[in-house]
């Protein structure tokens, strides 16, 4: 949490973030995920690697999802989120 603290006080217009969830408790997570969805709302452009992908899906506008680094799914995350059946064929893992 501290280096995605100092990387918003250079006030980035793109953000990139991998997995920055890990390990963190339930409550920060939501709270990080807030944090990341009034960033993208003040026009910043947030880049986000992560594998809890129903907490991403939270505040993402669109979803690219790679396998061995080729894309294989690249659509809005409203429709990748309505659709369990195309979420567990790309993600692969519980939405939870």
């Amino acid at each position: 949490m501290l280096s995605i603290a100092r990387a918003l006080l250079g006030r980035p217009q793109i953000i990139l973030l991998d997995e920055p969830l890990e390990g963190l408790a339930p409550v920060i997570c939501d709270m990080l995920v807030g944090v990341f969805g009034d960033l993208a709302d003040r026009g910043h452009t947030v880049v986000l690697v992560e594998q809890q992908i129903g907490l991403a899906l939270r505040f993402a506008d669109r979803v690219v999802a790679l396998d061995q680094g080729k894309i294989v799914f690249e659509e809005a995350a409203v429709k990748l989120a309505s659709d369990r059946a195309e979420l567990d064929r790309h993600i692969g893992l519980s939405a939870t």
